[in-house]
């Protein structure tokens, strides 16, 4: 859940990937890093653990790439760069009811905070996947909004938009859960503006969702059917969606 997107800076391939990561495609994207230097594994496993979350499959493909980039890791902060994904995969499997990692989710992050220092670039990703911790998995909105804070300070301090993009929705949902409807809304349309600019295909349907749970009608209904656009587009990705987007009435075809 880092990366900037396409930038002016960004190299052909750097490019290529991103296309394809926005687009659900991270088999490929991934098929084209060498595996073989740290900083690529890292990326392969970075998108192969993004597809778990999005798809609910391809885990033992994200294991045997995260392994691979754990192996070859050599500094702190790409040992805990590798130990944040690791607690990721954790996490994915514990939220999707693959099999109960939670503690595992919460040592391979400890272990990541204690090689990433303050103010590393690597901290505001950590600090966000233990406030997905707090919120979804422990239930302590507080905990999970002091993190998210931290992360969202990280990540405009070292310009991750992405990331941004993930701190908005994560910070307005709590929001919202509150009551806080202006609050909310605010951030939700920073979240969706933000993954429009960059061209984040995949994680555009759910925030015109995460909006529509803010807005009234008709636009609630009119971002939800946009979603709904996407959503098929993209072939039923992310797939937990579909518990948001049911179909219009019962029997009708399926594009």
């Amino acid at each position: 859940m880092s990366g900037n997107g396409t930038t002016p800076g960004d190299d052909p391939l750097q490019t290529a990937v991103w296309r394809l990561r926005s687009r659900a495609c991270w088999a490929d994207a991934a098929a084209l890093l060498p595996p073989d230097s740290p900083a690529t594994a890292l990326q392969r496993a970075v998108l192969l653990v993004e597809r778990c979350l999005y798809t609910e499959r391809g885990w033992e493909d994200a294991e045997d790439a995260l392994r691979t980039a754990e192996a070859l890791a050599h500094g702190d902060e790409e040992r805990g760069a590798a130990a944040c994904e690791r607690g990721q995969l954790a996490y994915t499997a514990t939220l999707h009811g693959v099999r109960d990692r939670v503690d595992e989710a919460r040592a391979a992050l400890g272990r990541a905070a204690a090689l990433i220092p303050p103010g590393a670039p690597g901290r505001a990703l950590l600090d966000f996947r233990r406030g997905l911790i707090a919120e979804n998995l422990t239930r302590s909105p507080q905990a999970a909004r002091a993190a998210y804070r931290r992360a969202h300070a990280g990540a405009a301090a070292h310009a991750d938009p992405l990331l941004l993009s993930f701190t908005w929705r994560h910070l307005a949902g709590l929001a919202l859960r509150d009551g806080e409807l202006a609050e909310a809304r605010h951030g939700f349309a920073e979240s969706l503006r933000i993954r429009e600019e960059l061209g984040y295909l995949v994680g555009t349907a759910p925030a015109l969702v995460s909006l529509a749970d803010a807005e009234s009608e008709p636009e609630a209904s009119r971002l939800r059917e946009e979603a709904r656009r996407l959503f098929r587009l993209l072939g039923g990705v992310p797939t937990w969606l579909a518990r948001q987007l049911t179909p219009p009435t019962p029997g009708a075809a399926t594009a």
